[in-house]
């Protein structure tokens, strides 16, 4: 496993430092949101130039830290069309940042029919999926003529909430410059915890060619509001023991980006998923 970190999870610190840090607590690769990462300066279109990518790209070479996913998580279906169009530029300036950064993937969700980006019953709808499918095809259209690869990271409270809708849109798509984030608490809810362990085997007999990305946290479930919390991947109910394994037989050198951590409990959480991993 290439195991990572999101670079927002880390110490707050200037862009050398942070990628140098990251190297420094055992880490091999990174995801980056650029806005939540970046505080030497506000980032924008404006900003995302060849120059930074170029620079960004340098830190990693010489901190031997691989970019996993280059994020971009934006509500593809919001239903305000100036808001929406703003939004796909966004994209666009990702695509076209990532194609000199030289990352894995530019990983997004799947969007809600709101403008709030929530859940509620009408993403589960067909009409939301089709809708997410026409607003995806052209951002992977531009991203295959910048030789970049898009990631989508199913999710239960969006639209696409299941592993099987997964499905349809990469065959509605039709494009090997799209794959997937898988993230298998994600598409856990309270009424189907007691089917996590055929997630995970359905998404590597279902997905295992497109999964480009793992995204490793835990849960524990709040009763009062009777929703999951997500937490440190090893703190909670999920089967890691059975995930590592399937990665191990499926996914060699995969880059997986750990979820939920802190500074102080980012290498313990690590070394957590290294020990299962041997053992599986």
């Amino acid at each position: 496993m290439r195991i990572g970190i999101r670079a927002h999870d880390m110490e707050e610190a200037p862009l050398d430092e942070l990628i140098a840090n990251i190297h420094k607590k055992g880490f091999h690769c990174t995801q980056l949101a650029l806005s939540k990462a970046i505080h030497d300066f506000k980032v924008g279109i404006g900003t995302m130039t060849p120059g930074l990518a170029m620079y960004i790209r340098e830190l990693c070479v010489e901190n031997k830290v691989d970019i996993a996913v280059l994020g971009c998580y934006l509500n593809l279906c919001h239903p305000d069309p100036v808001k929406h169009a703003e939004i796909v530029e966004k994209y666009k300036a990702h695509i076209r940042f990532a194609s000199i950064l030289g990352c894995g993937v530019v990983g997004t969700e799947t969007g809600a029919v709101n403008a709030e980006y929530k859940y509620e019953p009408a993403n589960h709808s067909e009409e939301a999926l089709e809708i997410f499918i026409k607003n995806l095809r052209p951002i992977v259209e531009y991203a295959e003529k910048m030789g970049v690869i898009v990631a989508i990271e199913p999710v239960y409270k969006h639209i696409v909430c299941n592993l099987k809708r997964a499905k349809k849109v990469l065959e509605a798509i039709d494009s090997p410059n799209l794959q997937i984030i898988f993230d298998p608490v994600n598409l856990l809810y309270t009424g189907n915890l007691d089917k996590q362990d055929e997630i995970i085997e359905e998404a590597f007999d279902l997905l295992n060619d497109d999964i480009a990305v793992i995204h490793c946290k835990d849960y524990k479930v709040d009763e009062e509001k009777n929703e999951l919390v997500s937490i440190p991947s090893g703190q909670g109910g999920f089967n890691y023991p059975l995930l590592m394994k399937k990665i191990k037989e499926y996914k060699p050198y995969v880059h997986i980006s750990l979820e939920n951590t802190k500074p102080e409990n980012a290498i313990a959480t690590r070394e957590f998923l290294e020990k299962l991993y041997a053992q599986a």
